[in-house]
């Protein structure tokens, strides 16, 4: 794989805007009528969100996932997409370097909703 260029440079006032937290996969389910999509039903310790993931094709059983801790962006915007609502975002590693994505994980077991950065 070849390293892809660095994106320009923001200010870290910029940065501290995203909101990154560990979540627990509590769910994985199919979203009917979609090629790409499955739902997560993600457990941020205080609340649970669904969050849609466009990983269908990129593993052979998506529900794998299922009970794992991964980083999620929690302050996007509500997303509809295929009928659904997504309420997040996974961040994943590898989807853009167009290699099979992988979880962004902590390295150990941590409370879910603990943020990143």
């Amino acid at each position: 794989m070849e390293a892809a260029p660095i994106k320009p440079e923001i200010a870290i006032d910029d940065f501290q805007k995203v909101d990154i937290r560990v979540g627990t996969i509590e769910s994985v389910d199919d979203v009917a009528g979609s090629k790409k999509l499955v739902k997560l039903t993600v457990n941020f310790g205080d609340h649970t969100r669904t969050i849609l993931a466009g990983m269908k094709n990129e593993r052979d059983d998506p529900t794998e996932i299922a009970g794992r801790q991964a980083l999620f962006v929690v302050n996007l915007a509500p997303r509809k997409m295929a009928g659904e609502v997504s309420q997040g975002m996974l961040f994943d590693l590898g989807y853009e370097d167009g290699i099979t994505p992988v979880l962004a994980v902590p390295e150990k077991p941590v409370p879910a909703g603990v943020r990143a950065g």
